[in-house]
């Protein structure tokens, strides 16, 4: 044999060697799709809680509409006379108005009386004022 041929025993050191290079990497790459399958099964149970929490939530009643407890009329017979008055109103009103509603005397105590009332009705959201002096039911 010459120089340039190969012997049997450099081809077989050479196929050995591509062997080991080849198992090298195969094991990386083996190793590579653990790798890549502990993390796909990482985000498939990420997106799974996430699925059942979306779940859970849209179960839940809506937290935007919350009721809020019903305020309690002062025990007065006038509070009623007031509310009555309101319910059948179609607009705002003003304390002047309510006194003659309810048959009072316009006088000026009996206006600044009702006026405390309607007031009273406000702090305990059972009226509104929408601007000063002027009262209503709230809306829902």
């Amino acid at each position: 044999m010459s120089d340039g041929a190969l012997t049997l025993g450099a081809v077989l050191a050479r196929l050995e060697e591509q062997e080991r290079e080849i198992a090298a990497q195969s094991e990386a790459t083996r190793g590579r799709i653990a790798e890549l399958t502990a993390q796909l099964v990482e985000f498939d149970r990420v997106a799974e809680e996430v699925r059942i929490t979306r779940k859970t939530l849209l179960a839940l009643p809506d937290p935007s509409a919350p009721t809020p407890p019903a305020a309690k009329l002062p025990d007065h017979p006038a509070y009623r006379q007031i509310m009555a008055v309101f319910a059948a109103a179609d607009a705002p009103l003003r304390a002047r108005a309510v006194c003659e509603a309810i048959d009072l005397e316009i006088a000026p105590n009996n206006v600044n009386n009702v006026r405390l009332k309607l007031k009273r009705l406000v702090e305990r959201r059972i009226l509104v004022e929408l601007r000063q002096g002027l009262f209503t039911q709230p809306r829902p």
